[in-house]
């Protein structure tokens, strides 16, 4: 697999967009119709990174001509492995309310379904708020290493990753008590923040099998819930900085993980939390 030159500011195709841009991007073929194509930048061990998959998925209902708002959840099922190439989704709106907006969204390959979607989306009104939720305690991203997920993880040479804890184990690492990892990380070459690639990042965490075993082993993500906190103008204010990710699992067991997530901005800002199910054998 070629190594990508990340120092660009193009896309491997040379079309001047960012990477992650052309990876999401989609033709409407009808009211309802989208087409794209997997994108060799974001491969991972079988099949397309998931996260690149989820935030194409948003990306069909962000351009859908009904679409009223902003994202509030996402929730993706990953039914079957996709194949590289071309796709098709089909994004439609279930049901409109005064404030938010219910979606059922199918992406299917030679007319077999691989992943099924619901996403609800709607305005943003001034009310009390309140975070409980505690950032983890971590140091300025530039004072944290640089490190990167191995080689023939093509998808993770698209962002910066600077590990705090929980950093991919070695071949000596051994088993782990806890499965947390927390890092800064953001799109490489930079790019201002959205609601894609915020649904994106969602899913930069290796498995977390991975780090309390300290081997590699199958694993694949069944079920992504992203809930998002921020609004358009909190993305602004987070710009191209790196994200504050972390993540833990509460259970292993019986060949299924679950995975819990939250993603805060450079100022300490809840900008979404995460859930995941996730498939492992070993």
């Amino acid at each position: 697999m070629t190594e990508l030159d990340t120092s660009r500011d193009t896309d491997v195709c040379g079309t001047g967009t960012h990477v992650f841009d052309d990876a999401v991007a989609l033709v409407a073929a009808d009211a309802h119709r989208y087409t794209g194509r997997t994108h060799p930048a974001y491969a991972n061990m079988v099949g397309p990174f998931g996260g690149i998959t989820a935030a194409t998925l948003l990306r069909a209902v962000q351009q859908h001509p009904v679409v009223l708002g902003v994202p509030l959840s996402l929730t993706v099922n990953y039914c079957g492995p996709l194949a590289d190439g071309e796709f098709e989704i089909v994004a439609r709106p279930v049901r409109t309310n005064r404030s938010t907006q219910h979606w059922s969204i199918e992406l299917s390959q030679e007319g077999a379904v691989t992943t099924t979607a619901t996403a609800v989306f709607g305005t943003h009104r001034e009310t009390w708020s309140s975070t409980e939720a505690v950032a983890p305690d971590a140091p300025p991203a530039q004072d944290a290493a640089q490190q990167s997920l191995p080689e023939f993880i093509a998808w993770s040479r698209n962002y910066e990753m600077r590990f705090v804890e929980g950093a991919v184990p070695g071949p000596e690492t051994g088993e782990n008590p806890d499965s947390t990892t927390t890092l800064w990380v953001r799109d490489t070459p930079p790019r201002p923040l959205d609601f894609a690639a915020l649904t994106a990042l969602a899913d930069v965490f290796f498995p977390r099998v991975f780090l309390r075993r300290g081997q590699y082993m199958p694993a694949g993500t069944v079920s992504l819930t992203v809930y998002f906190h921020a609004d358009e103008h909190a993305l602004a204010r987070q710009s191209d900085a790196s994200v504050l990710a972390t993540a833990r699992s509460q259970h292993f067991g019986k060949g299924y993980f679950d995975q819990s997530g939250e993603l805060w901005s450079s100022d300490g800002e809840l900008l979404a939390t995460t859930h995941q199910l996730v498939y492992f054998k070993g």
